[in-house]
């Protein structure tokens, strides 16, 4: 029986514990602008806020990665429930910017800790062959939950602003006893002993990131970078760019959005494991950026509703199939520090959220096109970085 039908009730766990993490997130969209009403908070301010949990985030994940390897994943998970069920509480009954920083620094520490390890224990309990599955799986989980996330959040802030909050409290609480009562770990003794992780337990984060240019996965955790920066370049600014430019209403940004995210959602859950087998990761990521890159350019000459939901469709797409590839085809690279990369990879993912909407929104006040051609430039120049390391590992193959 395949790995991932064998452990399909741990599997179908974490997916819901990464599905329940990124709807939280996605609970702040819709009740944003009454917080900041209510708390006297500035736009600047509030994008200082998002940008405290992606730096969180950015500085424990790769710590997170290698407890998960030395300490195991299960109790790594839960404690990120833990600290995820703390935030969106301590989110919910904040009454100054300053708890509603510290309620989101803790939730970039429970990411920090439950993405990593769920990464790692979805390579650990799948065959190489169900790998792509299985990351497909969980990052179907993500996109949805981002999806789904702002409805609920104003479905449940009809009965109250806070109730959605504390609601996803609620939820990680009982999702962290679940996980504690139920989840079996998924590394063996021999391996939470081995000697292996030990070997990068004492460098700093600073120095993880300057050494991984080392890593046989070096330029996958570049890729991580650009298309986060790219998407979340493009998310932060698609609403004000299409506002500006065709007159869209929320409902029209919102339809679009959504249309997109779906549809990448499906394709993760249903053919993307195939996808991968038929071409293999390195064919699948080349192909993905080259798409993003052409139809994020693409965007600044549509100019018809039917025409931007086709780019926007398209570019989210790629994107969704791009992100679960990059982490198939690292989790391959990384042997027994399955943990590790995938703490460098949610660090990476960091840095490129942190630094996407700062750089949109500045070249968004020199020019409205400026930040898509950026995107769209960074996108296609890391195609060209792709191919380049397919020929360098197919030229090494061919002398070996």
């Amino acid at each position: 029986m395949p790995l991932l039908l064998r452990n399909r009730g741990a599997v179908l766990l974490l997916i819901f514990n990464i599905f329940l993490v990124f709807t939280g997130v996605g609970l702040v969209v819709p009740i944003m602008p009454t917080y900041m009403t209510e708390l006297h908070v500035s736009g600047s301010l509030m994008g200082l806020l998002v940008a405290s949990f992606s730096l969180t985030q950015l500085i424990c994940s790769p710590l997170a990665g290698r407890l998960s390897d030395s300490l195991g994943r299960k109790r790594i998970i839960v404690a990120g429930m833990i600290l995820f069920a703390l935030s969106e509480w301590l989110f919910g009954a904040a009454s100054t910017p300053l708890l509603m920083f510290v309620s989101r620094m803790l939730g970039g520490i429970g990411a920090a800790l439950i993405m990593p390890a769920v990464m790692a224990y979805a390579a650990d309990v799948t065959s190489v062959e169900e790998r792509g599955q299985g990351m497909g799986f969980i990052n179907a989980a993500i996109t949805t939950g981002f999806i789904i996330g702002p409805g609920i959040g104003g479905f449940l802030a009809e009965y109250g602003i806070r109730v959605p909050f504390y609601s996803a409290a609620v939820a990680g609480a009982i999702a962290a006893v679940l996980t504690f009562l139920v989840l079996p770990e998924s590394r063996t003794a021999e391996k939470l002993t081995s000697s292996t992780p030990v070997l990068v337990k004492k460098q700093s984060l600073i120095t993880q990131l300057a050494h991984s240019y080392r890593e046989p996965y070096f330029l996958s955790l570049i890729i991580v970078f650009v298309m986060s920066f790219g998407l979340s370049n493009y998310e932060q600014i698609f609403g004000l760019f299409v506002d500006h430019k065709f007159g869209f209403t929320p409902k029209d940004i919102a339809i679009i959005i959504t249309f997109g995210s779906i549809a990448g959602a499906v394709v993760q859950v249903t053919i993307f494991g195939w996808i991968l087998n038929r071409f293999g990761e390195k064919r699948v990521i080349s192909f993905c950026l080259i798409i993003a890159g052409l139809f994020v350019l693409l965007t600044l000459f549509v100019n018809s509703y039917f025409l931007i939901i086709t780019v926007t469709f398209i570019v989210f797409l790629s994107i969704d199939i791009l992100r679960p590839a990059i982490g198939t085809q690292m989790s391959k690279m990384a042997h027994e520090q399955q943990g590790y990369v995938a703490g460098l990879n949610s660090a990476f993912t960091s840095l490129g959220n942190i630094a996407g909407p700062v750089i949109a929104g500045f070249l968004f006040d020199m020019n409205i096109n400026y930040p898509y051609a950026a995107a769209a430039f960074v996108l296609i120049l890391c195609f060209a970085l792709s191919l380049q390391a397919r020929r360098g590992r197919q030229a090494a193959c061919e002398k070996a």
